[in-house]
């Protein structure tokens, strides 16, 4: 099974300074998220926005990490094994190396890029409205962290954001958590605070 994926190269028409992956929610597909990637004014970086590997068992256009309704997260397994090599796979068809790639997500795909990122020496992490999994994987890296989340979100509670929080600074990684006034979205203050983040981020990787 491989992933499909809509690619964006850098507006500059340069090979890119750096990579950023986005990954989408439950339900949605790869353009949810795509369509976001003009507004954070990065012309310098390529953009890769894959489809979860999964049909969504309600959603004909929807995509699935994993099945949400079932208490084993079933499809978990298998989505950590494709979206880990894929990733790891990525030098050899961008040039850049997963030390200048930042992994994003949104909800269900944050909880897949907490999950896998903290596997792989990426540059930084971003969980939009995201969550950690039960029992997550032992992190190998130090990588920094940005955690956005809404405080009138009622798809994934605050508390799952605080939780993430708490538990990765435990594990001694760099957090930057910061609340909005939202719901389960993503308001302008957060795409400037996302690109300022990815900037500063792949820039001390130089």
């Amino acid at each position: 099974m491989s992933l499909d994926v809509i690619t964006i190269p850098p507006a500059s028409g340069q090979p890119p300074v750096g990579l950023i992956i986005v990954l989408h929610g439950w339900g949605a597909n790869a353009q949810d998220l795509a369509s976001v990637v003009p507004v954070l004014n990065l012309p310098d970086y390529q953009f890769l926005c894959p489809n979860a590997p999964f049909t969504h068992p309600r959603m004909p256009r929807g995509k699935a990490w994993y099945n949400l309704e079932r208490e084993d997260y079933k499809g978990l397994a298998e989505s950590r094994q494709i979206l880990t090599d894929w990733l790891k796979s990525l030098e050899s068809t961008t040039g850049v190396p997963l030390s200048r790639t930042i992994l994003c997500g949104f909800s269900q795909g944050a909880a897949m890029t907490m999950d896998v990122g903290l596997t792989l020496p990426l540059a930084g992490l971003i969980c939009l409205s995201g969550y950690l999994h039960p029992n997550p994987q032992p992190a190998k890296t130090s990588t920094p962290v940005l955690i956005i989340h809404g405080r009138q979100d009622y798809m994934v509670p605050l508390r799952a954001a605080q939780q993430t929080r708490d538990t990765l600074t435990a594990l001694g990684l760099p957090v930057q958590y910061q609340e909005y006034d939202m719901g389960h979205e993503i308001v302008p203050a957060a795409i400037v605070l996302m690109r300022s983040f990815i900037v500063e981020t792949v820039s001390n990787t130089r």
